[in-house]
């Protein structure tokens, strides 16, 4: 696929992207999901191989593909790994599937009831070596925790900053700020949420697109003005501590979005599984995150 093809695949492909990002401070309770306990490694280098192993695993499988998996979110050490001795951008692309980067190094405290992304001293010489790689996009996550308009205002504001910095670069950024759904203020913080993300979107140049990963709205709906906006490529949803069923259930009420999930997409793996075993768990998992993603409830 050429950028061309890849931008035709995000903006009208069947499907959903699977995240497989996690990083340093997510990677242990990542591989406990999958059955492998924090005394299966000493050292950083070995966490990260085993997580390398589960990607990998999940990325040969026969359940993986392109038909029902438009794209995959990369940590950065998985971005410059390889799956069967080929660069894991290339693997992917192979099977048909959009190589992103999840490009944030974490987040500040919170402030203002919401937590900016610390800064990114080396983003244009990561997004200079994953161009190369051949990776589309990027994604960048924020998280929102309460309805302060100031702090929502500021998130938003650093999200497209960023997105603007990897737009030069030639690459779609994946705008993430994520309200937590846990937040007592939740459907406010949607309301505000949409109302920075359109100030923003007006503030792109004529043909400037970006794409927006968004929590699950309280009211179905809330973000049907971006679903339909002529500067958004997509908008996808993240699972954010939903069980599959209910990320699913949740996802197929809002129309125009699809799925972005992690914990939902690998909550039934299991180091221990055979190959068959684990193809028909991953298999199950993701039917159920495209029926979500395509197949829309009134």
């Amino acid at each position: 696929m050429n950028t061309a093809e890849m931008t035709a695949k995000m903006a009208e492909g069947k499907g959903f992207i699977a995240a497989l990002d996690q990083s340093g401070g997510s990677t242990p309770k990542a591989l406990a999901g999958y059955g492998i306990e924090a005394d299966a490694w000493s050292d950083e280098a070995g966490m990260y191989g085993l997580i390398h192993a589960m990607r990998s695993r999940i990325i040969r499988s026969t359940a993986f593909d392109g038909a029902r998996v438009i794209g995959a979110i990369l940590f950065e050490r998985t971005m410059d790994g390889e799956v069967d001795g080929v660069a894991v951008p290339a693997a992917l692309i192979a099977k048909g599937v959009v190589p992103f980067i999840k490009i944030d190094k974490g987040l500040e405290d919170e402030a203002n009831g919401v937590q900016l992304m610390k800064p990114m001293p080396d983003l244009d010489a990561l997004l200079t070596r994953s161009k190369a790689l051949g990776v589309y996009g990027t994604k960048e996550r924020s998280v929102i925790n309460s309805a302060n308009a100031e702090g929502i205002a500021a998130v938003v504001a650093q999200q497209f900053a960023v997105g603007w910095q990897v737009l030069a670069h030639g690459m779609m950024p994946i705008i993430e700020p994520e309200v937590n759904i846990k937040s007592a203020t939740r459907a406010a913080c949607d309301t505000l949420l949409l109302a920075e993300i359109l100030k923003q979107l007006d503030a792109l140049a004529d043909g400037q697109k970006v794409m927006l990963k968004l929590s699950l709205p309280v009211v179905a709906g809330t973000f049907d003005p971006l679903t339909i906006h002529p500067k958004v490529l997509r908008v996808v949803a993240l699972s954010g501590g939903y069980k599959r069923p209910e990320a699913c259930a949740e996802l197929a009420r809002n129309k125009g979005i699809i799925a972005s999930f992690s914990r939902a997409l690998l909550e039934d793996l299991r180091f221990q599984m055979s190959d068959a075993e684990f193809d028909a768990a991953l298999g199950e998992a993701i039917d159920a995150i495209y029926a979500g993603s395509t197949v829309k409830t009134d």
